[in-house]
């Protein structure tokens, strides 16, 4: 199974060299950016990018669900990387410039097979998993990922169909298994946001609050909490005191 893009013809080799030749013209600076970006910049970010999803969802009022998706992402990524395991194993591809010549290899000391890519596999997973708790943040989160893919082709370490491999993989965990992964995350996500000690990890003091007064009694009459406001229902206005007197009157009669 090693022989997945040996023929120059190959558009899988032909786009390796294409997109690997922009590193032989570029500076010497921007192949180290490239490098760095590839290699840990990319998934520094969508890290980051998760991190900053995570303090923004606790707000929400759907903020149990948000989290239980943020961390069904770093879940789905360790299962792809699992599955991949058998997968190098099996088709034991080797690294592009282990068969081809003239390639400018940004990174040295890749020894292990080539398809799937684990860079490819875990920054889309993470991404798609990010995407599963909130669309906006998931979408910066799946562009990183691309990006990441891209610069492991340009750093010569991998064929382009490793990268697309390894987003087929790391989508297809994050989502196929999401249904049963949020099925259990998001009771226990509910169970901790009740506790007094670490609730605050999936539900901000403030709206905890919120969600307590909409759960119990509602809001205070004129306290006009809606929709924008944080509140799970519209506004709440109090009677005109006249008509009040009224229908007590109409009562007694």
């Amino acid at each position: 199974m090693a022989g997945l893009a040996l023929d120059g013809a190959n558009p899988d080799v032909s786009l390796l060299y294409d997109i690997n030749g922009l590193a032989a013209d570029a500076p010497g600076w921007f192949d180290r950016v490239m490098e760095f970006v590839g290699e840990y910049g990319t998934m520094l970010g969508i890290v980051l990018l998760g991190l900053w999803c995570w303090w923004r969802v606790r707000r929400h009022d759907d903020a149990v669900t948000s989290v239980a998706g943020l961390v069904w992402a770093p879940l789905a990524a360790a299962i792809a990387l699992l599955i991949n395991i058998p997968i190098r194993g099996f088709v034991e591809r080797p690294r592009p410039f282990n068969d081809h010549k003239g390639l400018e290899v940004l990174i040295a000391g890749k020894t292990d097979y080539s398809f799937v890519s684990d860079h490819a596999t875990l920054a889309m997973a993470i991404a798609v998993g990010v995407f599963v708790a909130n669309r906006k943040f998931g979408l910066a989160a799946i562009g990183l990922a691309v990006v990441a893919g891209f610069c492991r082709v340009y750093m010569g370490v991998h064929y382009p169909t490793d990268v697309i491999g390894g987003f087929a993989l790391g989508t297809a965990v994050a989502l196929l298994l999401a249904p049963v992964a949020m099925a259990l995350l998001t009771p226990l996500m509910a169970a901790i946001s009740r506790s007094q000690k670490v609730g605050w990890l999936v539900r901000a003091k403030g709206s905890a609050q919120r969600a307590g007064s909409v759960a119990g009694a509602g809001p205070a009459l004129g306290s006009g909490l809606g929709p924008g406001d944080g509140g799970g229902g519209p506004a709440v206005v109090p009677a005109p005191r006249g008509a009040a007197d009224s229908t007590r009157n109409d009562l007694a009669a």
